[in-house]
């Protein structure tokens, strides 16, 4: 069915039409539905979305952008109201995947990862299962309904009150008819106005920059586009490297000087305003500066890291490793510092970035690394604002114009990061399709016109290492063979292993035993596997948490038939389980006010108990089941190991401190004086033995170069240790964009 608007000409005169909503709304109209082909339903859609400026559901009343649902307010983002609005409009139809992106993004090229990211912002904002539904239904391969039904909101009056003349039926319908059409004029406009946003990704040119053996990563590039300078572990040690992009040579600049040199949470590499210097900040807190063409190192500015110039070169801003990585704005000297932000205790502000036109700081937030979000602050100080509701890992926040702000995020599903950008203007986030490869740094000339990303090849395995009275070195590991391309995440159970096998989206639980062979026992389409699987002492249980519809939940699965099932569905838990000696209990970080708190859960059923009124996750229960040990909240790269007994009292015990990557916590079989932990650098650790008691430590493994370690467990007799090795093979690509 073809639909196209008739015109009709009065008099012979042309004269400047009077600008009203009426005259809006229809040249809206002509722009953007007039002569096109639409299906009979959607003319339905469009007509009832006209009108759907507010609506009432039975759940909650939804007014603009707000949703208020059992007394809770919640903001959304202008898509997922424009898809919840599409959906009322149906009236209880499904509407395809297909038609909801055509319709909320049009003329836009978006990946179905945008409209799935406003779909789980919704089930948020209404506390709604996805599993059990009462708001909004996806029905596989066929696309979204809503199940909620919709009412026109009606005033109330006062009984007491005398009610008000009817209008005229002419004059009705023609107030009617005006308030239609400034509806349909408003959500026109804020629909999207596709002409003036595009994906600058569009018509680039890619052009691979490095192919070391090892990872090239945490990439800058000067204001000119000239010279890029990057992190590096093809010598060995990570070191800085620089050179030119036109020639592809590069010189190691710090040529193993600097200790604990990476960290991959932050921006730690920058141009210095001349463009002549690179600015360093390490993983130990410390910074340097060192020429371009090379020479000797100078430290830097103390105790501050991702210190970032204005456009004009005039302020800086940069945040120290404190809790609550509090912002501070200074002249370019670091001088006359003056805070403007800091977050609450154990949340963390990393990567800021100044607007092109030096009024506004944009940083990103939350707990690291996989629950942060981009947010904005004036660079005069004032409120800091949400910008995106991803709750992922997201990072570097890159200006490309006034516009445009690029940045990295993964999906809901733990695929990525890839590249998104953020509209300035309206505040809406766009996956951009045509960067079809996941990226984890990226930066932006002055001009915005060429860009360096760092593309990843992940690899992942298991290993043992035999331990006994001397350190055991690299002969004393050997390789796990797994049936999966990949493995984290291992633990015991009896005489075989269970295991996490990371792949695209759906992160599944793998078995290795010996008798009955590799078994997938969790194939992840049910949600993506996060933490765990963890085995309860005897083996007929198994514990492990699974991230779907914008929440965590803890699943508990019988070893026998496979079944699994929630444990306290109400709990959003954070971190790995861990199961009591005697199997009646397990103990998990769960969001309480705020922030991570450790919970004993009964099994299999019954209350949970908050043990900690402190941030606390991965907590491992002692072999005698007493007390457990578990994890603070970390102040720059670093945190603490405090205990608590089984009845919620605190346990003293020495301080233990350790570095971002070494929650994971375990006890050397059955001595419940010794616990067992990772130690060293960001970029390499090794196994360490600490006496609760004295607080002497000795070291187990001398391991040497190799992937990083992440997670492991200790076998009953303490003899032997299984762990995974992690690592980001990757490579630099420059990208220029297309000009204007």
């Amino acid at each position: 069915m073809s639909f196209g608007k008739r015109t009709t000409s009065y008099g012979s005169t042309a004269t400047a039409p009077i600008e009203t909503p009426y005259t809006l709304a229809a040249r809206e109209w002509d722009n953007r539905i007039g002569s096109a082909r639409v299906q009979a339903r959607n003319w339905r859609y469009i007509a009832f979305a006209a009108m759907s400026g507010m609506l009432m559901l039975a759940v909650g009343l939804i007014h603009l952008s707000t949703i208020e649902h059992g007394g809770d307010v919640t903001h959304v983002t202008p898509k997922s109201m424009a898809v919840l609005v599409y959906l009322s409009a149906a009236r209880g139809a499904v509407v395809s995947r297909n038609e909801l992106l055509d319709a909320v993004w049009p003329a836009m090229s978006v990946t179905p990862d945008a409209l799935s990211q406003c779909v789980v912002e919704l089930r948020k904002a209404f506390r709604d299962d996805p599993r059990n539904p009462n708001i909004i239904q996806t029905i596989p391969k066929v696309g979204l309904r809503l199940l909620a039904p919709v009412e026109s909101p009606v005033p109330a009056t006062s009984s007491g009150t005398p009610p008000t003349a009817r209008l005229p039926r002419r004059a009705a319908l023609l107030t009617g008819l005006a308030v239609l059409l400034l509806i349909v004029a408003g959500l026109l406009w804020m629909a999207g106005r596709p002409s003036a946003w595009r994906d600058p990704l569009i018509g680039a040119d890619y052009r691979p920059l490095t192919d070391f053996i090892g990872s090239e990563e945490l990439a800058t590039i000067s204001p000119d586009g000239r010279f890029v300078a990057f992190v590096s572990d093809r010598d060995g040690p990570w070191d800085v490297y620089v050179g030119q992009t036109a020639t592809g040579d590069f010189q190691n600049l710090t040529r193993a000087r600097i200790p604990e040199l990476r960290n991959p949470s932050v921006r730690m590499l920058n141009f210095t305003r001349s463009a002549s210097e690179v600015a360093i900040w390490s993983s130990s807190n410390r910074s340097w500066i060192v020429p371009v063409l090379g020479g000797e190192l100078h430290p830097g500015p103390e105790g501050v890291a991702e210190i970032q110039w204005s456009a004009d070169g005039k302020r800086a801003v940069y945040h120290p490793a404190a809790p609550g990585d509090p912002l501070f704005v200074a002249n370019a000297d670091l001088s006359g510092g003056r805070r403007i932000y800091a977050a609450p205790p154990g949340v963390h502000c990393h990567y800021p970035a100044w607007s092109r036109d030096g009024r506004t700081i944009y940083f990103v937030r939350g707990f690291v690394p996989d629950e942060m979000d981009l947010w904005q602050i004036p660079a005069s100080g004032g409120t800091a604002r949400r910008l995106t509701w991803h709750n992922s890992r997201v990072s570097f926040p890159t200006p490309l114009d006034d516009r445009t702000l690029l940045y990295l995020a993964t999906s809901p599903d733990g695929t990525g990061p890839w590249v998104h950008a953020l509209d300035l203007v309206d505040h809406s986030s766009h996956r951009l399709k045509s960067a079809t490869n996941p990226y984890i740094s990226l930066a932006a000339t002055a001009g915005g016109r060429r860009l360096v990303v760092s593309a990843p090849h992940p690899t992942a395995g298991l290993w043992r290492v035999r331990i006994g009275a001397a350190i055991a070195g690299a002969q004393a590991v050997s390789p796990i063979p797994l049936h999966s391309q990949r493995g984290v995440s291992p633990r015991l159970a009896g005489d075989g292993l269970l295991y996490r096998a990371p792949k695209a989206g759906t992160d599944a639980v793998w078995s290795l035993d010996p008798a009955s062979g590799p078994r997938e026992l969790w194939s992840g389409r049910g949600g993506r596997v996060i933490d765990g699987p963890v085995p309860s002492a005897d083996g007929s249980q198994i514990a492990f948490t699974v991230q779907s519809g914008g929440r965590t939940w803890l699943y508990v699965m019988s070893s026998a038939d496979r079944g699994a099932h929630r444990l306290v569905p109400r709990l959003d838990v954070r971190g790995a389980p861990a199961w009591s000696p005697d199997g009646k209990w397990i103990a998990i970080a769960a969001l309480h006010e705020g922030k991570p708190r450790l919970f004993k859960i009964p099994f299999p059923a019954g209350s949970p108990a908050v043990l900690t009124s402190e941030y606390a996750l991965d907590p491992v229960w002692s072999p005698g089941g007493d007390f457990l040990a578990y994890t603070t909240a970390d102040v720059g790269t670093v945190f603490e190991v405090h205990a608590v007994g089984a009845d919620g009292k605190p346990r003293a015990m020495p301080k233990v401190t350790l570095s971002r990557g070494s929650r994971r916590l375990d006890f050397l079989g059955s001595d419940e004086h010794t616990l067992v932990v990772l130690k060293g650098a960001l970029s390499r650790k090794e196994f360490w033995a600490v006496d609760l008691r004295t607080g002497a430590e000795r070291a187990l493994t001398d391991l040497g170069a190799a992937p990083v370690i992440g997670d492991f467990d200790v076998a009953p007799d303490g003899r032997s240790i299984v762990f995974d090795r992690a690592r980001d093979e990757s490579d630099l690509v420059l990208i220029d964009l297309q000009a204007n």
